[in-house]
């Protein structure tokens, strides 16, 4: 099948020739007529399986079929989890209506909103948005979304996750009722099922691949480790294997932060990218990592499903997520659109309960390996890690008397509570 047989314009089909394309894939073959039929779609498909062009295409061909308004209304709007997911939207939006007389623009927080309310004022068809800067400029009365035709609702699992629920729901009150509605999620949990039975009408199901199936094209690869190896393993595996391009993720922010500079002191050029950072330092950090100029990008959960670089060779673990659905969106960063890729997992025997999790989810038995001078550590314990551990281990000081101890385990539990909250504030202050 060919993107011709889809029902798409000249214009639509001249730009994805453009972008190198000539073969759908399964989730673009299913969904695309449908949403030119102008149904309502619950669609799953596995991260990098091409869902952002699935509703891309035809959104763009619905709106460009339609009748253009003098001021250019926003008919369209595209609701994200993440900044970095925003912008490859938008990246994408901005490629497919190269030829076409529509507009569009993305918002996120993190950045002076200025920029983003002048080219509002200017008129837009497509608005990709996260929930909390999109709420603060309608509160701000800066924009309406009063003209919206189509609603996509992207990693949607992902941004329930993230505590945006709410904030969605608000967002739903301040549309037209009538319009179509676009679900788009890696994985049908029962809550997306939910959101998805309040928000869709009559929707057509629309699944490309098993629920939390992962790519085939991944060779998936265990290394256990003792987990104060860790660093020095990765060095090894990196500079012996001469990878030239690896995503690494983290549990933490400060996990990711100290994981850096241990690179960098072992000749590694590394950045690393959480919700910490500045939206400049984030957008700095992986411009260089897809450039070529970082070589090793490490980054928490934030990242996992926003980032999307072509021929991805290597995927790293460093530390198993306890969330078994995140170690699929983690390694679906590499082995996308065919290529083949690599993904390894360094395991710690805390992390034991983890990796069985993960396996059960992913339907197999991961290939493991111990190296020489890496071996696991046979006592230590096998109990899973829980948040806060390690941080109030490291943050104790020197020769630190018993109530400093104290204050500093309870400073951190304060932090630990603080970090759970929704990362719906980041979205708006960072």
């Amino acid at each position: 099948m060919s993107f011709n047989s889809l029902g798409l314009s000249d214009a639509l089909l001249k730009a994805v020739s453009k972008q190198g394309y000539t073969t759908p894939s399964p989730i673009q073959q299913k969904a695309i007529p449908l949403i030119l039929e102008r149904k309502d779609v619950l669609a799953s498909a596995q991260t990098g399986t091409g869902k952002t062009a699935g509703f891309t295409l035809p959104m763009l061909q619905i709106l460009s079929q339609g009748q253009q308004l003098r001021h250019r209304p926003i008919r369209a709007l595209v609701l994200t989890p993440t900044r970095e997911l925003a912008a490859q939207v938008y990246d994408n939006v901005k490629e497919y209506s190269a030829f076409l007389d529509i507009r569009s623009t993305v918002i996120f927080g993190g950045v002076n909103q200025r920029p983003q309310v002048a080219t509002l004022r200017n008129g837009v068809d497509v608005l990709i948005a996260t929930p909390g800067r999109l709420l603060d400029l309608h509160n701000q009365k800066l924009l309406s979304l009063a003209n919206v035709e189509i609603l996509v609702l992207d990693e949607a699992d992902r941004m329930l996750d993230m505590g945006f629920l709410r904030d969605i729901k608000k967002i739903m009150s301040i549309m037209p009722a009538k319009r179509q509605n676009l679900l788009f999620s890696a994985t049908f949990s029962k809550d997306i099922k939910a959101l998805a039975n309040d928000i869709l009408h009559h929707p057509i199901l629309v699944e490309a691949t098993p629920e939390n199936s992962t790519v085939d094209a991944i060779d998936q690869k265990v290394y256990r480790v003792a987990k104060g190896l860790k660093s020095d393993l990765l060095v090894k595996l990196i500079s012996d294997g001469n990878w030239e391009q690896v995503l690494v993720f983290t549990r933490t922010k400060h996990g990711a932060n100290k994981l850096t500079k241990k690179l960098i002191s072992s000749n590694i050029s590394a950045m690393a990218i959480h919700g910490n950072k500045s939206q400049g330092a984030r957008t700095k950090a992986l411009d260089g990592f897809k450039k070529g100029t970082t070589r090793v990008l490490v980054a928490t959960d934030i990242a996992a499903r926003g980032l999307d670089i072509p021929l991805l060779p290597h995927v790293v673990n460093y530390e198993l997520p306890n969330i078994s659905e995140d170690y699929v969106h983690r390694i679906g960063r590499t082995g996308r659109a065919g290529a083949s890729g690599e993904a390894v997992s360094l395991v710690s025997a805390d992390e034991t309960s983890f990796l069985r999790d993960i396996e059960k989810l992913v339907g197999q038995r991961i290939p493991s390996e111990i190296i020489e001078g890496f071996e696991p550590d046979p006592n230590a314990s096998t109990e899973p890690f829980k948040p806060g551990q390690g941080k109030q281990r490291n943050s104790r000081p020197k020769n630190a008397n018993t109530s400093n101890s104290n204050r500093s385990g309870n400073a951190n539990r304060n932090r630990n509570s603080r970090n759970k909250r929704p990362n719906r504030h980041n979205d708006r202050k960072e």
